[in-house]
């Protein structure tokens, strides 16, 4: 395989992933009431990421392009937007993190005592 086909590759693979992305975010949007989206910057360690938030705090995370690319597909499904940096995280969803890891503990519990 030369190089220039392993460079190909790479590259139409990397927009297949995105399109699996945008393709999970908009069928977990579609199935979850008063969904909203949270822009994730860019880290060193991460690539920008859309939250997905919806009213009772389940929530969904993955890549996107950019800033930009986070409005663009949050707008084209209609739903509020944020910067994380400005608003931070919404309580519902640390709320509902708290009550899985109560349901998780009591579901490992209840294993442990049968």
């Amino acid at each position: 395989m030369g190089l220039l086909a392993r460079w190909t590759r790479g590259r139409s693979g990397a927009r297949g992933a995105a399109d699996d992305d945008r393709a999970h975010l908009r069928r977990w949007a579609a199935a979850h009431e008063g969904v909203e989206a949270f822009v994730e910057p860019r880290t060193t360690v991460t690539a920008t990421t859309v939250l997905l938030v919806d009213k009772d705090g389940a929530w969904t995370r993955r890549r996107v392009a950019d800033p930009a690319a986070a409005r663009k597909f949050a707008r084209s499904l209609a739903m509020p937007v944020y910067d994380v940096q400005l608003v931070g995280y919404p309580q519902r969803m640390r709320d509902h993190d708290a009550r899985e890891r109560v349901l998780r503990e009591r579901a490992r519990r209840a294993r442990l005592e049968e």
